[in-house]
C-alpha cells in the first residue's frame, strides 16, 4: 500500500500517466501512480492499439521525451534500432511508429519503478475532495478494501476526466460522440482468394435485414474490404451511449462483444470464410471520445488546423482532423508545415487549485480533440503536466503558475521538443 501523504497523485497509468508519474518522479517529486488495469500502457497495451501515431511530422520528429524514450527502449529490447520518421504518409504527414505490446508493457513497468514511482495496479478512485490547506484528499479502493491517500497535486489521466468530474470541477460533455473501436485479429481464411463481391452483397442484404449494422466493419460506408483484407485491426465502429462512467462504459463493452459476435456468426457463413475465427481481441474497447475539461485555455479546431503558437505552448501534436461518426469518417490532413501546439491552459481546469489534465481530456473543441487524442500527444502532454505538477510542488505554487521557460527547461532536460526547439523556418520545410 503506498504511503498516506505524495507530492503528487497521477491517476490513470495509459499514455499521458506513465509519461506525467515518471516525470515528476524523476525531478524529485513523491509520486503516486493509481491505474484500474492489471498493466500500465492503456490504449497501446489493453487497448490493442500498439501502432503510435504520431511523433513525427512529414519525417521530423517533432515529439520525443519519456513516451519516446520508452518506445526506443522497447525496441533495443529486441535488439531493433530506434524507429523513425522516414516512412509517412505523402498525403498527411503521419508516421505509425509500432511497438511489441508484451514488451512495451514490461519496459513501462521497469521505466515507472526506476523512476521511484509508487504504483498501485487494480485500484479505483472512490472520491476526491480538497482540504482547507488545498492538499487532496482521495479514498481509494484496492482489492482489500478502501484507503486514503493525500496529494498536493493530482494529475486527472483517466481519458474521462474521472477524477476532475468526481472533485465537482466543471467538464464539457458533448452531445455527440465518437463511436469506439474493439481491436481484433481475424484468422482461419486467404484474403486474397475470397469473392468480395458477393460476400459483399451478403452484407449489404444483412444490414437491410436488420441482422447487421454498417457501422459494424467500420467507418468505410459498409465495406467489407478493409476489414478482411486487414485480417482485422483497428476497424470495426461500436455505436454506444456516454462511455465515461462504469456504466456507460459497461454498455460500451458488451456492444462490443455483440458486435464480435455478429460478425464472426455472419462471417463464416460466406464461402471462403467457413474457418473464421478470432484469434486475439483486446482486453478493453477502445473508447475515442467522452469527457474534456473546461480549461484555462481551449484549442479550437482553427487553432490546430493553422499551427497557432500559444504563449504557453508546452509541446507539439501531430495528427489531422479525424472526427468518426455512425455514418462515416470526417478526416482532413493538416497542411504541410502545420504543427500545432499544446498550450498548458488546456491542461489547468478553469475552476481548479492543484489539479491538471492530461492526454485526451485537456480542454479542446471536438474538431481540434479529434486530432489531438492521439497516443503520443498524449504522452507529450503528461509529461508537461508531471513537469507542472513537480515544480508546482517543489515551489509551492499552483502548476498554471510555473514560469512557463522554467518549465520548457525541465521538459528538455528530459529528452522532450518543445515549440522553442522547433522554429518556425523549420516547420515551413518540414
Amino acid at each position: 500500500m503506498p504511503t498516506n501523504t505524495c507530492d503528487v497523485i497521477v491517476m490513470g497509468g495509459g499514455p499521458a500517466g506513465v509519461s506525467a508519474a515518471i516525470q515528476a518522479a524523476r525531478h524529485g517529486a513523491h509520486t503516486l501512480l493509481i491505474e484500474k488495469q492489471a498493466q500500465l500502457g492503456g490504449t497501446t497495451t489493453i487497448g490493442g492499439i500498439n501502432g503510435i501515431q504520431t511523433f513525427f511530422a512529414y519525417g521530423t520528429q517533432v515529439i520525443a521525451g519519456i513516451g519516446w524514450e520508452l518506445i526506443c527502449r522497447s525496441a533495443a529490447v529486441l535488439g531493433q534500432p530506434p524507429p523513425d520518421g522516414s516512412r509517412f504518409g505523402e498525403n498527411n504527414g503521419i508516421t505509425v511508429t509500432s511497438v511489441d505490446r508484451a514488451v512495451y508493457t514490461a519496459v513501462v513497468d521497469q521505466a515507472v519503478i526506476e523512476a521511484g514511482v509508487d504504483l498501485s495496479l487494480h485500484t479505483m478512485l472512490g472520491r476526491i475532495e480538497q482540504d482547507e490547506d488545498d492538499t487532496w484528499r482521495l479514498t481509494l479502493c484496492g482489492k482489500h478494501g478502501l484507503y486514503d491517500v493525500r496529494g498536493r497535486v493530482v494529475i486527472d489521466c483517466t481519458g474521462d476526466c474521472n477524477a476532475i468530474t468526481l472533485a465537482g470541477l466543471s467538464v464539457c460533455r458533448r452531445s455527440e460522440r465518437q463511436p469506439a473501436t474493439l481491436v481484433m485479429a481475424l484468422t482461419g481464411y486467404d484474403a486474397e482468394s475470397l469473392d468480395m463481391p458477393t460476400i459483399q452483397q451478403a452484407f449489404d442484404e444483412a444490414v437491410a435485414a436488420g441482422t447487421l449494422k454498417r457501422s459494424d466493419v467500420g467507418w468505410h460506408g459498409g465495406d467489407v474490404r478493409p476489414l478482411l483484407k486487414g485480417y482485422g485491426g483497428n476497424c470495426v465502429h461500436v455505436i454506444a451511449d456516454e462511455a465515461a462512467d462504469s456504466g456507460g462504459r459497461t454498455a460500451t463493452e458488451l456492444e462490443a462483444r455483440r458486435l464480435m459476435l455478429r460478425l464472426i456468426r455472419f462471417f463464416r457463413t460466406q464461402p471462403g470464410l467457413e474457418n473464421l475465427t478470432v484469434s486475439w481481441f483486446a482486453p478493453e474497447c477502445g473508447v475515442r471520445e467522452t469527457v474534456t475539461i473546461n480549461g484555462r485555455a481551449t484549442i479550437t479546431g482553427d487553432d490546430y488546423a493553422t499551427g497557432r503558437l500559444w504563449p504557453d505552448a508546452v509541446c507539439y501534436s501531430f495528427y489531422a482532423i479525424d472526427v468518426h461518426t455512425e455514418g462515416g469518417l470526417d478526416y482532413r490532413p493538416l497542411p504541410r508545415g502545420v504543427i500545432p501546439t499544446i498550450p498548458l491552459g488546456a491542461l489547468v481546469p478553469e475552476d481548479g487549485h492543484r489539479i491538471l489534465a492530461a492526454g485526451r481530456g485537456i480542454s479542446g473543441d471536438r474538431l481540434a480533440f479529434s486530432a489531438y487524442r492521439v497516443q503520443a500527444s498524449c504522452m507529450a502532454t503528461g509529461q508537461a503536466a508531471g513537469a507542472a505538477a513537480a515544480l508546482a510542488v517543489e515551489r509551492e505554487i499552483e502548476p498554471a503558475e510555473v514560469p512557463i521557460e522554467d518549465l520548457r527547461e525541465l521538459l528538455r532536460r528530459h529528452g522532450a521538443i518543445v515549440p522553442s526547439q522547433l522554429n518556425s523556418e523549420q516547420a515551413r520545410h518540414t
